[in-house]
């Protein structure tokens, strides 16, 4: 099925984006995990704008301080802050594949979000993370469906890497999928990379995600969404 615009009406009125990545990327934690070897698990974390984290829960401990008798109440008082100010917090929607055994991140799928597109240093920020996931040798795919914000993050990972030019996307991509796969080749770093445009209206593609060595699954971006869409009755 083409790809919607979550961002702008009449969809943006049926179906939150927040909403839509949420669910989307615990659908693609559910196909990878069908698709994955038996001791690898895929797990979405997510974060909405904010700085709420829906896949951590809360716990009180008996030793909260809400919980404590006056005898074993502290008298000590914080001088007093010295700023306090609004902040939004970029939303995260992250699926991340991890080693059963030790749960070492392996491979990740970032979901754009606009929040990560708002302003130059949430652009930089974001590329940052995903620059530091390669360092650690970790596949990263970064799929971007948002058009609520203007902003490549593929050109500004290309930018921090200082890789050549030709390595872009040209200014007027948009929407993107990009799987970036460190490796090693006679203690050379190298970054192999896939890259796919598309535009509101067309399929989403199938990317590529480098578990270990040369193992490697498909993350069918497309069959995720409409199954998505679907089920939150997107679709008529």
């Amino acid at each position: 099925m083409p790809l919607l615009d979550h961002f702008r009406p009449p969809v943006s009125k049926r179906i939150q984006w927040n909403t839509l990545h949420s669910a989307w990327a615990s659908r693609l934690a559910d196909q990878l995990c069908e698709r994955l070897p038996p001791d690898f698990r895929a797990e979405e974390h997510i974060k909405l704008p904010g700085g709420v984290e829906i896949d951590v829960a809360t716990v009180r401990d008996r030793n909260s301080p809400d919980n404590l008798t006056d005898e074993e109440r502290t008298s000590w008082v914080p001088p007093p802050r010295t700023w306090r100010v609004d902040v939004d917090y970029p939303g995260q929607f992250e699926v991340r594949v991890l080693r059963a055994d030790d749960r070492e991140v392996v491979a990740a799928i970032e979901l754009v979000s606009p929040s990560n597109k708002d302003r130059p240093t949430e652009r930089e920020a974001f590329a940052a993370k995903v620059c530091n996931y390669l360092v650690s040798g970790i596949c990263v795919i970064v799929v971007d469906v948002v058009t609520s914000r203007r902003g490549n993050l593929h050109n500004e990972i290309v930018r921090i890497l200082d890789l050549p030019a030709e390595q872009r996307l040209p200014p007027e991509t948009e929407l993107y999928a990009v799987t970036y796969r460190p490796a090693m080749l006679e203690n050379r770093p190298l970054l192999d990379f896939w890259t796919r445009t598309f535009a509101i209206g067309e399929p989403m593609p199938e990317m590529p995600l480098r578990l270990t060595g040369e193992l490697f699954v498909p993350v069918d971006l497309e069959e995720a969404y409409v199954e998505v869409c679907r089920r939150r009755k997107v679709l008529e």
